[in-house]
């Protein structure tokens, strides 16, 4: 599978924004207009062949951009490229080089079968026969669909719906994939061979991919890099340790002590939690534990010890709540 290169960034955001003009009531026969800004400001770049987690409370911004980044939607200002080209002005040109899944709706034909839905894909972007061919069976193979080729749409569950999706979005070989959801009310084992897919279609084809999603376990199996937005502004941008450290979040030394003991006393740490021998006890996110260990160990009859990393989804809410900023020097390093 090959793409179309393009040197530097695949993704530009520089100053970027988008206003959208709306009627309130003012009066009983009187209406005012209002200025809405969905996005403010936004300036990013994302790297070919990095995947990158873009998340935000609802109303955020999220898939105002996402409509940017694919030409539905014309910026109000700033300046916006993605594979060298402007969305809205040369959107014929771009949707030749992305893809778009969205958790909610399917581009698939309802009535017709998985087969004929991607045979119309295949006439739609004039897909050579022998490429089509190729990229249909490996994603047949790596996401099972060869029983479901014959099915119609309609009588497909929601976790096939979604395989069927992924790989109508995928047959053209783009080089960067939109994805909206994709694993909203999907089962474990959906969600698993979803995540695998995705995994294999980052690493094996390159294909760079901008994930929005509520469920923040797709993040920390998927991403090495996050972006947070929230009242259309970027309040962070880096990778999971940088988030933990920027949202001044605790991590947690579980202690296994010989003993049941009196909450311990180690500098540093506050006694979340006792239970009989095994203790909890919070610490900075960053700070280093390795003098905290020391001290228990010297100190106090340890037979074991472990060390949990702060909740995702407390981070990120902390961010929400704008109890924290990113600090410098956060930012993922770039993908070659």
């Amino acid at each position: 599978m090959t793409a179309e290169s393009t040197p530097g960034p695949l993704i530009e955001l520089d100053g970027v924004e988008k206003v959208f003009t709306v009627r309130r009531r003012a009066g009983r026969l009187r209406r005012a207009r209002h200025e809405v800004r969905a996005v403010d400001g936004l300036t990013f770049t994302v790297p070919r062949g990095e995947m990158v987690g873009y998340l935000g409370p609802n109303g955020a911004g999220k898939s105002t951009t996402v409509k940017m980044l694919t030409g539905i939607l014309v910026p109000s200002g700033g300046r916006l490229r993605v594979a060298g080209l402007d969305p809205s002005r040369d959107r014929l040109r771009l949707a030749r080089r992305i893809g778009v899944v969205l958790g909610q709706r399917t581009t698939l034909w309802w009535d017709l079968p998985l087969a004929d839905s991607y045979d119309l894909v295949r006439r739609m972007y004039r897909i050579p026969p022998a490429v089509f061919r190729a990229n249909l069976e490996r994603c047949t193979e790596l996401l099972g669909l060869g029983p479901l080729l014959d099915v119609p749409v309609r009588q497909l569950s929601l976790g096939q719906r979604m395989r069927g999706d992924l790989t109508a979005a995928l047959l053209h070989d783009p080089e960067v994939l939109y994805l909206d959801e994709p694993t909203i009310g999907l089962d474990v084992v959906s969600k698993a061979t979803v995540r695998a897919f995705l995994r294999e279609i980052n690493t094996e084809r390159g294909t760079t991919v901008l994930l929005t999603t509520h469920d923040l376990t797709d993040i920390e199996q998927l991403c090495r890099r996050v972006m947070v937005i929230d009242h259309g502004r970027l309040v962070f941008d880096g990778g999971l340790a940088g988030l933990r450290a920027a949202a001044d979040g605790e991590r947690t030394l579980v202690v296994d002590l010989a003993r049941a003991l009196p909450p311990l006393d180690v500098p540093g740490t506050r006694t979340v939690r006792t239970e009989g021998p095994r203790q909890w006890l919070a610490f900075p996110a960053g700070q280093s534990a390795a003098p905290l260990v020391a001290d228990l160990a010297a100190r106090y009859p340890l037979v074991d010890l472990s060390i949990r990393e702060p909740d995702i989804e407390t981070l990120i809410a902390d961010l929400y709540a704008g109890r924290a900023r990113p600090r410098p020097g956060d930012e993922a390093p770039a993908t070659p």
